[in-house]
C-alpha cells in the first residue's frame, strides 16, 4: 500500500507532535544517569553524555521539514506554534520557559534554513535547516534551564544522530518522489 503524500504529511505532523511529549518525559525519567533535580542523560559517543530528550528534538526537526514538504509553509509554521505551546503545557515546571523557547525558536530557525533550500535539494535542505536547528535549540534550551552550556557538545551530537539517520529515508523519499513526479507542497 502507498501513501499518499497529503497522507504522509499527516502521519509525519503526528510524529512531530509525538516528539514533543516524547522528549519532555524522556529529559525527566529515561537515561543512564539522571541528575538529582536535573536532567537524565544518555550517551550520544564515547564520554559525551546528553539529556535523553535530545533524541527526540533531533527527529522533529527533520518531521517538520516533511510536514512542509508534503502539506506546506502554513501547515508547518502552525504546527510549529502549537508545539511551542504543547512543549510549555508537557514540560516538566522547571524546564517550562527553556523548552518552549527553544523548541519555538529552533524550529522556526528550522523552517527559515529549510525553505529556501528545499527546491534546491531535499536532503541538502533537512541536513542544514536541521544542524542549525539543533544548535539553536541547543544553546537557548541549556542556557535557560540550567544557565550554561555544560552539555552543548552531546546536545548538538545527540540532535545530529537523529537527523544523520533520517538522512538515508529522506532520501529515499526524494528519489521516489522524482520517480512519480510528485512536487513538494
Amino acid at each position: 500500500m502507498t501513501l499518499t503524500p497529503r497522507a504522509e504529511g499527516v502521519l509525519a505532523l503526528v510524529g512531530f507532535g509525538l516528539c514533543i511529549p516524547a522528549a519532555n518525559w524522556l529529559i525527566g525519567n529515561a537515561g543512564t544517569v539522571c541528575v538529582p533535580n536535573g536532567p537524565c542523560l544518555v550517551p550520544v559517543a564515547p564520554g559525551l553524555m546528553a539529556p535523553s530528550g535530545v533524541l527526540m528534538i533531533g527527529l522533529a526537526l527533520v518531521l517538520r521539514d516533511l510536514v512542509q514538504r508534503r502539506l506546506g509553509l502554513g501547515w508547518a509554521a502552525g504546527a510549529v506554534l502549537a508545539g511551542a505551546a504543547l512543549s510549555a503545557f508537557l514540560a516538566p515546571p522547571a524546564l517550562v520557559i527553556a523548552s518552549a523557547v527553544a523548541f519555538l525558536l529552533s524550529e522556526l530557525a528550522d523552517l527559515g534554513v529549510y525553505t529556501p533550500l528545499q527546491r534546491r535539494g531535499l536532503v541538502l535542505a533537512v541536513a542544514a535547516s536541521g544542524a542549525v536547528g539543533l544548535v539553536v535549540d541547543s544553546v537557548v534550551f541549556l542556557w535557560l534551564a540550567f544557565g550554561s552550556l555544560d552539555y552543548l557538545a552531546g546536545q548538538v551530537v545527540g540532535k545530529a544522530w537523529m537527523v544523520v539517520l533520517a538522512l538515508p529515508l529522506v532520501h529515499l523519499l526524494r528519489r521516489r518522489d522524482a520517480r512519480l513526479g510528485i512536487e513538494p507542497a
